[in-house]
């Protein structure tokens, strides 16, 4: 199983201070909580893409390349990248050259985004999110396998005898995670194409996740990719540690009450109630997190939310000591205790390499 951390790059200010960061200082810590990532043993950093105030995280493939030149084990991922208000070529040629860039330590999530101002700056109606998600995604994916495409469809110029460079590493495109919170038409998408879906896991109680987790597990079988429980499933999740869990709720409650997407509504214990949001001890955060099995299932990604709402770079460096040193480690041991033989580990790109070598080798069956 793969652990790691996601990123929405918001520049909020420290309502303890007062003080915000700028740009380029919110850009740098985001690099410095990556190289800490891969320090203390974790996965997987995943960014994620906005093209509005006040997140700064416009252009990914840069900030990831940078990483990728700096780090040597961590897959570096997208926690959205935006398939409805970007050109699918583009997305092909981008992260195919991250791929090659990183030596095949890159995925990435796709995503409608939830910021309707952002469509039409591009060009975009918000209203037909679903339909540029299904178009878009089906020509990216033609893209990363076919060498000489020929395509045509409503929401871009037609492609002749059109080929994406430079072509995926070994042959074999970046594993695409689709990320959705409520459209059971991306769970779809993705159970469709045999690729891995991610439940945001932060906003929503545990019955709506198991609800769109399940229809992706029961679609993705339908399809002939595998059973149920052989789908690729990660999950995302809120936390905030210290030693003592007093501690912890009194230093995250002032960031939790004014932070830009859930504060100035529910009490920190009633969202903590409601959602998967931990904020206590790592023992809380162990056994929160081992209890998403429960209703999500065996799954092979869990990414954690650890530095927004105007937390300090040293305080979110605190957090990932804590995570990778008390948390990641005995939650990796009961994870992997727990999974049947029959569930496949995360996807990385060696294994997908191998994988199709063997697909390639195997002679097909004709009858008579």
């Amino acid at each position: 199983m793969q652990f790691g951390i996601f990123t929405v790059g918001d520049v909020t200010p420290d309502p303890t201070t007062g003080r915000t960061p700028t740009e380029r200082e919110r850009i740098k810590a985001m690099v410095a909580i990556a190289l800490k990532a891969e320090e203390v043993g974790l996965d997987v950093f995943a960014t994620g893409e906005h093209h509005n105030p006040p997140f700064v995280p416009s252009s990914p493939t840069t900030m990831l390349g940078y990483i990728a030149a700096r780090t040597e084990r961590l897959i570096l991922s997208t926690s959205t990248t935006l398939i409805t208000t970007n050109d699918p070529v583009k997305i092909a040629e981008d992260f195919a050259m991250l791929q090659h860039l990183a030596d095949g330590r890159t995925d990435l999530m796709m995503g409608r985004g939830n910021t309707g101002p952002v469509y039409p700056w591009f060009g975009q109606d918000i209203r037909q999110g679903i339909n540029l998600a299904v178009e878009n995604y089906a020509l990216l994916h033609r893209l990363w396998r076919e060498d000489v495409v020929t395509w045509e469809g409503k929401f871009r110029t037609p492609l002749q005898s059109f080929t994406s460079t430079p072509r995926p590493l070994d042959g074999v495109p970046p594993f695409v995670w689709h990320g959705s919170i409520r459209s059971p038409e991306i769970a779809e998408q993705a159970a469709y194409y045999g690729d891995g879906f991610f439940h945001n896991n932060i906003f929503w109680p545990a019955s709506h996740t198991k609800q769109m987790i399940q229809l992706y597990r029961e679609r993705y079988a339908h399809y002939g990719h595998g059973t149920p429980e052989q789908a690729i499933v990660g999950l995302g999740g809120q936390v905030f540690m210290r030693k003592n869990s007093q501690d912890a709720v009194r230093e995250f409650r002032p960031y939790f009450d004014v932070a830009p997407v859930y504060g100035h509504g529910p009490s920190l214990e009633d969202f903590m109630a409601q959602t998967p949001l931990t904020v206590g001890s790592p023992q809380q955060v162990i056994e929160r997190t081992l209890s998403f099995r429960d209703y999500a299932g065996d799954y092979q990604r869990q990414l954690f939310l650890m530095d927004h709402a105007g937390l300090p770079l040293k305080t979110v460096l605190e957090q990932l000591d804590i995570l990778g040193e008390e948390v990641v480690p005995v939650l990796r041991e009961e994870f992997a205790k727990r999974r049947p033989a029959n569930v496949p580990d995360a996807p990385t790109h060696a294994a997908r390499v191998e994988a199709a070598s063997k697909a390639a080798q195997t002679p097909e069956v004709t009858t008579a």
